[in-house]
């Protein structure tokens, strides 16, 4: 067990995890945090407090990795997508409402709620500008607000269902569309759409992630590969079904997905423009979404188990008391 790389995560806790055998990534369960019950989407890391931010059907719920003390509801939610903090501000993208609400992070207070469209989901910064990206998943539009006057200052009309976005660095945005199998590529600066890249065997594309020169796009069964410049198609690798998130660690050169259905992590190793599958490391049903700790490699996954539909022919009901955010660390 590295202890380094863990960061803060407790010996203790990685004991009382059950953490197992580690494959060739070195990465392992290293602790369990209970959480409230409810559903969930994106979860978030913030270095400055060291938690891990998940949102919720209806609340935020902020996980304290210092203490392992969580706070089931730090701040309200509707159909709660995305919860991150940028610029002292915890960001919550709610789904019903079509608006962005501002919280005070370490208290919850609140401190606006601007409306941006019809089910914003993901959202990120872009430090380039310091603006607010949003992607409203049923209005097909990516919104830019500004965080200091919490004005929506452009809109970007794309078109179809919206999921993760990236960022280069250098004023492109790439955006899955998950309805039409799809990554638009936006010039911010120009408020516009200037290429589009199919992506002929990938059904459903949701995560995303930027290396550098590369797309990392998480699929229904498998992780495509693609050339940033030209959208051209470098590999496929087959990965766990259910995937609904991507995480890339510059520092390893490691891409991470997690598959809701199969209970995996899968692990990719970038090496130029050499993308393989490096490890596979067993988690949670139902773990889909994870955030990084690009400081200490640390991933966490949030999830729960699922018990009989609650009404005849609806969809699997949660199991009362398991919910948990899964820690993973070389």
């Amino acid at each position: 067990m590295n202890l380094e790389r863990m960061g803060l995560v407790s010996l203790v806790a990685a004991l009382l995890a059950g953490s197992g055998t580690a494959g060739p990534s070195g990465y392992h369960i290293v602790d369990r945090i209970p959480g409230p019950d409810g559903g969930w989407d994106y979860a978030s890391y913030d270095p400055a407090s060291d938690q891990v931010f998940v949102a919720r059907s209806k609340a935020v719920s902020a996980f304290n990795l210092k203490t392992r003390q969580v706070s089931g509801d730090i701040a309200p939610a509707d159909r709660g997508h995305a919860a991150l903090v940028a610029r002292g501000q915890l960001i919550v993208t709610n789904g019903t409402l079509g608006a962005v609400a501002f919280f005070d992070p370490q208290t919850g207070a609140p401190l606006t709620s601007v409306a941006v469209g019809s089910n914003p989901d993901y959202a990120l910064v872009d430090p380039r500008s310091g603006l607010l990206l949003v992607m409203n998943h049923t209005g097909g539009d990516v919104v830019e607000v500004s965080l200091d006057d919490h004005l929506v200052t452009r809109r970007i009309a794309v078109g179809g269902a919206l999921e993760a976005a990236v960022l280069d660095g250098h004023g492109r945005a790439y955006v899955n569309i998950e309805d039409k199998n799809q990554i638009a590529v936006l010039d911010l600066a120009g408020q516009k759409v200037v290429a589009r890249y199919d992506l002929k065997d990938c059904d459903g594309p949701t995560g995303l992630a930027y290396t550098g020169r590369d797309l990392v796009v998480a699929c229904d069964g498998a992780a495509e590969i693609i050339k940033a410049e030209n959208g051209a198609l470098l590999a496929r690798i087959r990965v766990g079904e259910g995937a609904d998130g991507v995480a890339y660690d510059p520092g390893s050169k490691l891409a991470f997905i997690p598959s809701g259905k199969t209970g995996t992590l899968s692990i990719l190793k970038v090496d130029g423009r050499l993308t393989t599958l490096f490890d596979t490391v067993a988690t949670a049903v139902s773990a889909r979404t994870l955030a990084l700790d690009p400081a200490t490699g640390r991933i966490f996954l949030p999830y729960a188990a699922y018990g009989p539909p609650v009404t005849t022919g609806g969809r699997p009901g949660l199991k009362p008391g398991s919910f948990n955010l899964l820690v993973l660390a070389p």
